[in-house]
């Protein structure tokens, strides 16, 4: 099989879905490996590098998408990319695709299967390719945050772990899953006092028992959500529904119970947003202000640290990559039910439920495909 691999065009995003060491072992298993002129570069990983592994390096993206029969990125394909979709091509990346109409439809007009990182599911709920980019974002909301909460940039002027004499800040976190939990480790260890919000008991209970203790549990309801925000000093959300839409926790009205210069970390952004008056930015525009209240929606994170990101990453996917390129996607997915779970699209359909609810769109079983 022909595996190519673009370079991500989304703004300030620096990561890169195939490191050296996977287009070697990809090339071993006798595949082809494509990649664009400085895909790796910003990572950390030159050309060279993918040359010595046995890959090719096309000089555009157009080669690149126009040989490849499977397409690994990070980043959902943009305008600029929704044309070199192809009827047949499997494409293998973060998608979320219910924050992005446009995105979908287009996707469904190219005929390209779509297969999105971030609804792989293992039986036991865990979303395996999410979760190293949600420890990275986890931990990065809490630096975003301690730096916005500065008054040089707007923000009420406290340090998160205070000094003796002065209470730190107050930190609360709206969901208690892989981002919320690498968010509260942070903040914990900053000094900060945390606030952990969920509405999944066993959750709340394991957090309470691993976590240090400066940080509390709560329950989530919209009475402990307003009494929470009106205390907190900054407020990550981190609230996750696998594939659909963020619910709004947080409403607009709601910001003028918050301080003036405290921060929101939003980093359901990509899905939506947990917090109704979030909209995405970028890393080079990262913050805007409503109603006082500093709002950081990067909804790329860990772009900013690539490095660490990509390593993190191609960790989790490079096994489900290769076992595309050896079995092909409908045998994969037929042998690998957690990968087939990965199916948002195939066949001009919408194969997961929840995108298909996102926009009223007909939902057809995976399974259905084939029968």
């Amino acid at each position: 099989m022909i595996v190519g691999v673009p370079k991500e065009i989304k703004p300030d995003e620096n990561r890169v879905a195939l490191v050296p060491a996977g287009a070697t072992a990809l090339v071993a298993a006798g595949h082809e490996v494509c990649v664009e002129r400085d895909a790796g570069l910003r990572s950390g990983f030159p050309d060279e590098m993918y040359v010595a592994a046995g890959a090719q390096v096309l000089e555009t993206a157009d080669e690149v998408w126009d040989r490849a029969e499977l397409v690994v990125k990070v980043k959902e394909p943009i305008e600029a990319e929704y044309d070199r979709m192809r009827v047949d091509q499997v494409v293998f990346t973060y998608f979320h695709f219910a924050a992005d109409e446009r995105l979908t439809r287009r996707t469904l007009e190219s005929g390209c299967v779509a297969i999105a990182y971030e609804t792989v599911q293992l039986p036991t709920g865990e979303l395996p390719l999410l979760t190293p980019m949600s420890e990275v974002a986890g931990r990065m909301a809490i630096q975003q945050a301690a730096r916005n909460l500065e008054r040089i940039t707007g923000g009420y002027g406290i340090l998160l772990g205070g000094v003796p004499g002065v209470l730190p800040a107050e930190v609360v976190i709206l969901g208690g899953g892989v981002v919320g939990a690498n968010a509260a480790t942070i903040a914990a260890g900053f000094g900060a006092h945390v606030t952990v919000l969920d509405v999944n008991l066993p959750r709340l209970r394991y957090l309470a028992e691993v976590m240090p203790a400066n940080v509390d549990t709560l329950y989530s309801n919209r009475h402990s959500i307003l009494e929470q925000i009106a205390r907190a000093d900054v407020v990550i959300g981190a609230v996750l529904v696998p594939g659909g839409k963020a619910p709004k926790l947080v409403r607009h009205d709601d910001l003028r119970r918050m301080k003036d210069g405290s921060v929101i970390v939003d980093v359901a952004v990509d899905q939506g947003g947990c917090v109704e008056s979030a909209r995405p930015t970028t890393h080079n525009d990262p913050t805007y202000t409503v109603h006082g209240v500093i709002h950081y929606c990067v909804a790329n994170m860990p772009g900013a640290v690539p490095r660490t990101s990509t390593l993190a990453l191609t960790n989790a996917t490079f096994p489900y990559i290769l076992n595309l390129a050896n079995r092909g996607w409908t045998v994969a997915c037929d042998e690998d039910p957690d990968l087939a779970r990965g199916v948002n699209i195939a066949g001009g359909r919408v194969t997961y439920e929840a995108v298909a609810q996102a926009f009223d769109l007909e939902y057809t079983p995976l399974q259905a495909l084939s029968a």
